[in-house]
């Protein structure tokens, strides 16, 4: 029997419509913890590719941390083999704004997009396919609220076509966290949670995450039942929810992810209070229930083509991190994120937004300082993004380049020094960054000469053509062609 063919669907030894455990058991890493190097086959990538030194003929296969967004990376992750993933915990759209207004905690919905894209591929109707799908479902956005809670029920109760197929214990855990899901949400009745447009992942994940209190282990849980071997860390580990906001050059303020990136026209799902606003009658925002501010709104957000976009009023200039009083504060980045920039090779920031998927995990202080100072990492890799959008209109790849070593180096807070003039030491845009891969055929303005002129090496490479708006794409062979060189490049040199 086949890998693939001991996870299709079939009667278990007592008869019943789904399958056991028994045929869902696969192998899995031995030798390693979440957060440490494994040992993997010499000259061979998790992906099975190979890379190799011309020089010495020596082959090597090189592990990456990658800095990305939910769905900027999602494409071109086969590109790495042995990967570790970094994604933050601000996005407020989709059925993630909804979670986040009832219930509180971070948001789970960029690392349920990446979850779900690294689940091992398998065959159509195998029981590992069946859980992607489920875990992959979206309630209709088209229907109406009562036809939406009707779909949910379904599901929660076990009866929705969705389960067939997956193996009785599987189906009773993952239910499992879906009943308590739902138990949450009703102790808030008062909020009136929608379940329009909504996400199963999310919901799964989310419960997991209230459950245990800690969303590493909800994402552990998430990936031991889809037999993933993927290591995702949230940029900050924390139950509670978290805010971005950005201030333009006019010194306007947005608030949140989606009023930076593609507003909604609708109140961000978090209230943000000023000082004057409070209300002297309630000392604090919090609901009794959770300690999280309910809005009034009922939001549901959709994502548009980010291709169309509303101008803002003024570049942006800088984005940190507040509270529910507009505040700013200054989490700590969550540890293991700092401890694999000492275990990685690659550094890769990939392609996605600029501001409000890359910034979020750099703005934090400790970060500047482990990337910088680094001695495992052997390139710092900036995949540039093929065409600016809202956030970058106007940018030309210098300007990608130094808003991230700016961002770094303002957040790394260094000491002044007696006999220096008092002045603060900052890091070289070479420290952050080393290496820029941008396409053929780019709409992002790329100036070869300034950029060699920063201590940036320059690679272009030909990806493929969107078939809707005919502009150049990354996709895994060139990114996998472009770490190849990379990697080939700097070994040489050592």
């Amino acid at each position: 029997m086949s890998y693939f063919e001991a996870l299709s669907p079939g009667p278990n030894r007592s008869g019943a419509e789904s399958p056991g455990s028994s045929i869902f058991d696969l192998p899995t890493q031995s030798g390693t913890g979440r957060n440490e190097r494994p040992m993997p086959t010499p000259g061979v990538t998790a992906s099975g590719d190979a890379f190799c030194d011309n020089a010495s003929q020596r082959e090597i296969s090189p592990s990456f941390l990658i800095i990305s967004g939910g769905t900027g990376c999602n494409s071109i992750c086969s590109a790495f083999g042995n990967a570790c993933y970094v994604l933050p915990v601000s996005d407020d759209g989709g059925s993630s704004s909804e979670i986040i207004r009832v219930l509180g905690g971070p948001s789970i919905g960029d690392i349920r997009s990446r979850l779900v894209r690294l689940i091992p591929p398998a065959p159509p109707t195998s029981s590992l396919d069946r859980i992607r799908n489920l875990l992959a479902y979206r309630l209709s956005a088209e229907r109406s609220e009562r036809d939406a809670r009707e779909e949910w029920r379904d599901i929660v109760e076990g009866r929705s076509p969705l389960w067939s197929g997956i193996p009785n214990d599987r189906k009773e855990m993952i239910r499992g966290f879906l009943v308590y899901f739902e138990s949450e949400v009703l102790k808030r009745a008062h909020k009136n949670f929608s379940f329009v447009n909504g996400s199963i992942g999310n919901y799964f994940l989310s419960a997991a995450q209230l459950f245990f209190r800690s969303l590493p282990s909800a994402i552990f849980l998430f990936s031991s039942i889809t037999n993933s071997q993927a290591n995702i860390i949230p940029v900050i580990v924390t139950n509670h929810t978290v805010t971005i906001a950005a201030e333009l050059e006019n010194g306007c303020r947005l608030v949140g992810q989606c009023e930076i990136s593609h507003p909604v026209g609708r109140p961000p799902s978090i209230n943000v209070l000023s000082s004057d606003e409070q209300d002297p009658d309630q000392l604090s925002p919090v609901d009794d229930l959770d300690g999280v501010v309910s809005s009034k709104w009922n939001m549901m957000f959709r994502a548009q083509d980010k291709s169309e976009y509303q101008l803002l009023d003024a570049r942006l200039s800088k984005l940190y991190y507040i509270n529910a009083y507009g505040s700013e504060i200054h989490p700590s980045p969550n540890p293991d994120y700092i401890t694999n920039m000492s275990l990685n090779d690659v550094l890769v920031y990939s392609c996605g937004s600029l501001w409000t998927s890359i910034i979020p995990c750099l703005a934090l202080k400790g970060v500047a300082r482990a990337i910088a100072r680094s001695r495992s990492i052997r390139a710092k890799v900036l995949l540039l993004n093929s065409r600016n959008d809202r956030e970058t209109d106007g940018y030309t790849a210098v300007d990608y380049i130094k808003t991230i070593a700016r961002t770094l180096n303002e957040s790394h807070h260094s000491p002044s020094y007696a006999g220096l003039g008092k002045a603060d030491t900052t890091y070289p845009i070479s420290a952050f960054i080393t290496h820029l891969v941008y396409l053929q055929d780019t709409t992002v303005e790329v100036d070869e000469a300034q950029i060699t002129a920063l201590g940036v090496q320059c690679l272009r490479v030909n990806g493929v053509l969107d078939a809707k708006s005919g502009i150049p794409q990354f996709d895994a062979d060139c990114v996998r062609e472009a770490m190849h060189r990379i990697i080939s490049q700097t070994h040489t040199r050592e």
